[in-house]
């Protein structure tokens, strides 16, 4: 039947998709510590503080 083999992985492939899944976890991570960080300081400036955003 088409469509039901199971496919064969090579060791490289499993280990690049493996790498590339750490990637995306680290940059996902990272960027959220970073908005953390100079989120608000970005957000004084733009907006102008607490008192003008509503």
């Amino acid at each position: 039947m088409a469509g039901l083999e199971i496919p064969t992985w090579d060791p490289e492939t499993a280990l690049l998709i493996g790498v590339i899944l750490f990637e995306a976890f680290v940059l996902y991570a990272g960027y959220g510590g970073l908005e953390r960080l100079v989120g608000p300081y970005l957000m004084d400036l733009v907006v102008g503080g607490e008192s003008s955003a509503r």
